[in-house]
This record gives structure tokens, sequence and C-alpha cells, in this order.
């Protein structure tokens, strides 16, 4: 609701309207066009006239095996973001908490994987997961354990990306999850110490309740994260081996620019935006519920 005078209302109206306008032009009217080209067939090509086809696209997509395995690698990713991602992301926050030498360097170290370009990661891992000679394998060789061709075995190639994925974000998060610990008064943990509360008590009944708002913060990124993972998976394996690392984002790239096939990207398209909403505000519902 805009208060003030009526000169008032209008001069915020002026400064409202460009980014109303580029909202409109630059991301409903786009999401809107895709929501019409999912019902038609098109190649592409302007000249080229686009065919009403109803549901079909959608229909195809859920008869693709491919889409399902995309879906089924989206619940991977999840797993990880919740059981290896957060609690390596908290625990890594309440360790650069404490006050020790080269606190900084660990910081810093911890966020690196962040800034650097995924592109540039997913190579690395690339090679570092490389058979035979590549780092991971040989490290595991060290020790006389058997290593199975990460990107190139069906059973293994969405786990891997998965953990690579951890280790990048794991940074990211923790300084999520920092700054709720910072936002902890010092006076409840004392008040707990008096009492002879341990210090895995005090985490149970001080840090975990009053970091519920930075979990859900976490989880609403973590959803809607997952669901749209694209970069990493198109750079170590473009969703191969026989569509093992498939993932819908991927889909819809080699749908759309691979076969040329714009209706039914433009399905996942929608699949990815109605999917992405609707998972968040469930997410930020149930944890909101939670911390009342």
């Amino acid at each position: 609701m805009i208060v003030g005078n009526k000169k008032q209302k209008g001069w915020y109206l002026v400064f409202l309207a460009p980014g109303v306008l580029l909202f409109l032009f630059l991301v409903m009217v786009p999401i809107g066009e895709s929501v019409i080209q999912s019902f038609y067939t098109w190649n592409g090509i302007s000249i080229s006239p686009m065919k009403f086809v109803g549901w079909d696209n959608y229909r195809a997509l859920a008869k693709d095996q491919s889409f399902w395995n995309s879906l089924q690698n989206v619940g991977w990713f999840l797993i990880g973001g919740f059981v290896v991602l957060m609690p390596l992301s908290f625990i890594l926050a309440i360790i650069i908490n404490k006050s020790f030498r080269l606190k900084k360097f660990f910081k810093a170290t911890y966020f690196l994987p962040v800034v650097l370009p995924t592109a540039a990661v997913g190579l690395m891992w690339v090679y570092m997961l490389f058979p035979e000679s590549g780092v991971v394998p040989l490290f595991l060789k060290f020790f006389h354990i058997s290593s199975p061709n990460f990107l190139g075995d069906p059973k293994w190639t969405a786990k891997s990306i998965v953990l690579v994925n951890e280790w990048i974000y794991a940074g990211l998060n923790m300084l999520i999850f920092s700054a709720g610990l910072v936002s902890i008064p010092e006076s409840l943990y004392e008040s707990a110490r008096i009492d002879g509360a341990s210090g895995w008590e005090q985490i149970k009944y001080i840090t975990l309740p009053l970091m519920n708002a930075y979990f859900r913060i976490f989880s609403v990124l973590c959803v809607t994260g997952c669901i749209m993972e694209f970069n990493l998976v198109f750079v170590m394996t473009g969703g191969g081996p026989s569509h093992a690392s498939e993932m819908p984002a991927t889909l819809l790239y080699n749908e759309a620019f691979k076969y040329r096939n714009f209706g039914v990207g433009n399905a996942i398209g929608v699949f990815l935006l109605v999917s992405g909403v609707t998972l968040s505000l469930l997410t930020n519902k149930l944890l909101s519920r939670k911390e009342d």
C-alpha cells in the first residue's frame, strides 16, 4: 500500500515504473511466450510455421524415460544437499566462528570454489576423476581400493557430480550459517554453561532453534538450485553416459538447441518454473510452521 499525498504517490509510481516495466518485458513476457509455445511444435526457424498440438508435448515428456531419469537425479541432488551439504556447511560455520590462528585463511579457502567459474571447476574435477590417471583414482589405488569409473559408469556418474556440487557450495552455505551463528547472543551460551549444559546441549537447545530462519534460507536455495542445476552437469558429462546424469535443464537444452524441438523444450521449461515455485513455497511454509 502506497502512503502519502497525491504528489508523493505520483513520484512513487514514476520511480517504480522502470523496474516494473523491465520485469514485465524481461521476465513475464518470456515466461508467457514459453507457456504458449509449449503447446506447439516448432523447430526454432523464424520462417517455419508453428503447429498447435495441445498437450502432446507434455504427454511426450511424461513418456520419455530420460525425463524420469532427470527427476531421479534431481532427487540425488536433494539428498546430497540435505544429507551432505547442510551438515558439512553447518560444521564449517561453527569452526570458522571460533577464534584461532589462520581463521581468515580457512574461511577464504572454504569459500574459494564458489567464486571460481563453474566450467573451470567442472573440468578440473573431470581430470581429477579420470580413470587410472586422475588424482582421486590414484589416491584410492594407493590404499589398495578399487576405483570405479566415476563419470563413465551410469551407477556412479550422478552421485559423483552431486559430491562435486557439495564441494563447490559448502563455502557459500557456510557463510549463510555463519551469519546466523553470529546473530545469537553470547549471553545465552554463558547462561547455559553456568547451568552445566554441555557443548552438544548448547547446540541442540540454543543454536539449532535460533537458526531456523537460516535453515529455511538454505532449504529454499537447495531445492531451487537442485531443480535448476545445469552448468556443472553440462560441463562434466553433458547428461551422459546414456542420460545417466541428465537433469531437466540439460534435457531442455538438448531438446531445444540440439534436436530443434522447441515445443518439448518449452514444456520442460514450464515444468521447471511450476515445480520450482511450488516446492519453494511448500518448503518455506513447512519450515515456517515448524518455527511457529
